[in-house]
């Protein structure tokens, strides 16, 4: 079954914050992956603005709604707070009014999300912060490891989906690991069980073009969410050829 491929244009952002000015241009650069036939648009606003800002968030979601059927994703540190020009991250959410909100529980000194949500400990939080944006209109999605007993809890505080956490899988297949297979079955495990309780499923994280075509075959898969990988394969292919080929991968 096909399912959606949201490019992450936080790499693009993170050159282009290298030297003064726009360029390269991250609102342009969505544009060519929206033409190459991405299916959304991901960022991820951090109070450092490492590399997405908040003007590139407003700008974006003007790129999104002149193209109907297109998804912007916003996912981020739903308690990250006002620093500089950074409005906090629920503030610039409740602006720009994105499709889909993923939450993930990342801290500043994070160099990138690396484990999905404990809501034995965050639940009773996050709760308002989910019906919050519900009543916005937005989706809400939540950054979860492959465990069915957390899964179970993120539907109980009112996510819409989850994104499963890909990481220690994009790592066993980058080794070769002798349980990728059964790793593999956990994520499979994982999806069953968030669709029969409700939860739509997406992934994402480090996955490629090596390891995606294997992970295309996990059970009620939405979304994928690629950036790193895919900005690394324009350099060699373009960036409308490596749009297309994670597509390809998708469909």
């Amino acid at each position: 079954m096909a399912f959606a491929l949201s490019v992450n244009l936080n790499k693009i952002a993170l050159l282009r914050n290298s030297r003064p000015g726009n360029y390269p241009d991250v609102v342009a650069h969505g544009s060519r992956c929206l033409a190459a036939g991405a299916d959304g648009l991901t960022v991820h606003p951090r109070p450092d603005q490492r590399h997405i800002r908040p003007d590139d968030v407003r700008q974006l979601a003007r790129l999104v709604a002149a193209n109907p059927g297109i998804e912007f994703n916003v996912e981020g540190n739903p308690f990250a707070q006002k620093l500089g020009n950074f409005p906090g991250f629920l503030e610039l959410v409740t602006e720009t009014r994105p499709h889909q909100c993923t939450l993930v529980p990342d801290s500043n000194e994070q160099l990138t999300s690396d484990h999905g949500f404990d809501l034995t400990t965050a639940g009773n939080r996050l709760a308002p912060v989910i019906r919050q944006l519900k009543d916005q209109g937005i989706r809400v999605s939540l950054f979860m490891d492959p465990d069915l007993a957390q899964i179970s809890l993120a539907r109980d505080i009112g996510a819409d989906r989850i994104e499963l956490y890909t990481g220690p899988y994009a790592a066993a297949c980058r080794r070769r690991a002798a349980n990728l297979d059964d790793l593999f079955q956990d994520y499979c495990r994982a999806a069953t069980h968030a669709t029969r309780i409700g939860l739509g499923v997406n992934a994402g994280h480090d996955l490629d073009l090596d390891n995606l075509p294997k992970f295309a075959g996990l059970p009620g898969l939405l979304e994928v969410s690629i950036g790193h990988a895919l900005i690394v394969d324009a350099l060699a292919l373009g960036l409308e050829d490596a749009v297309r080929a994670y597509k390809k991968c998708c469909s």
